[in-house]
């Protein structure tokens, strides 16, 4: 099933946050994991774009669909992204319609969007077909994921969710909680209305919703509240506590 196709389903789909293992294997090993999808951080990691070209065929190898979270909102920015392959588009800090508005044109080709044409590369499998047919099919496979991270963003959501050829919403609660002014602090009720509304214009439009989870159990209560996009820690994270656990195991028998 492609990203697109998720997104019409409220099924739950769990994935795993890429930060910094862009290696040969990581579709696989998300794959033998049972994971759903990806997502491939570009923001905060110092990925190039010639990385990320030749990890969405890693991905693409492993059949797990991946979500490209790119540096900026900018038209160069989620343009190439396309070009090299990604199916699925996030950019921070979509904050007005507008801003969200201008994300989609910048995906969609003639006529649901602004998208300047490029084909037969990465994006379509380097195969040869009709222009209008390439461009329809491109429109039909490319995802839009709006990234809700600021107070306006919350504000202003249910305007968001409204605009077509946006697929789903997705919330970045670190940088909300900073930009409400109670950073880290989501038992705050200013950060739980925001995430009200948020969930509110994901059900009222039917958009897909989703999030990052640190542990399991807030990945079952999120779902329990109506997100369908559960993306589980991250490599960085997993690796890091996975062998924290097993070497305290290790040393604390050892004392015996």
């Amino acid at each position: 099933m492609g990203l697109k196709e998720m997104t019409r389903s409220k099924e739950l789909k769990v994935g795993n946050f890429i930060v910094e293992f862009a290696t040969p294997g990581i579709g696989h090993i998300l794959k033998a994991a049972g994971l759903d999808f990806a997502f491939f951080d570009m923001e905060h990691s110092g990925f190039s774009f010639e990385t990320l070209k030749s990890s969405i065929r890693y991905f693409e190898a492993a059949g797990v669909p991946v979500i490209v979270r790119v540096p900026a909102q900018e038209n160069d920015m989620l343009a190439r992204a396309c070009d090299m392959g990604a199916e699925g588009l996030i950019a921070p800090m979509i904050s007005t319609p507008e801003q969200a508005q201008r994300m989609v044109d910048s995906v969609k080709y003639h006529p649901e969007g602004k998208r300047g044409v490029g084909l037969q590369m990465a994006h379509d499998n380097y195969r040869a077909a009709p222009v209008t047919e390439a461009l329809a099919n491109a429109n039909k496979r490319t995802t839009v994921i709006c990234l809700i991270e600021t107070a306006d963003g919350a504000k202003n959501v249910d305007a968001i969710a409204a605009i077509d050829g946006v697929d789903a919403l997705w919330i970045g609660h670190f940088d909300l909680s900073v930009s409400l002014g109670i950073p880290g602090d989501f038992a705050n009720p200013k950060f739980e209305a925001a995430m009200d509304r948020i969930i509110a214009a994901a059900k009222k439009h039917g958009k897909s919703l989703g999030r990052l989870v640190p542990n399991t159990e807030q990945g079952i209560s999120y779902w329990k509240q109506g997100f369908d996009f559960i993306c589980y820690s991250g490599d960085v994270w997993v690796l890091r506590d996975g062998l924290a656990a097993a070497a305290k195991t290790i040393r604390e028998g050892a004392k015996g």
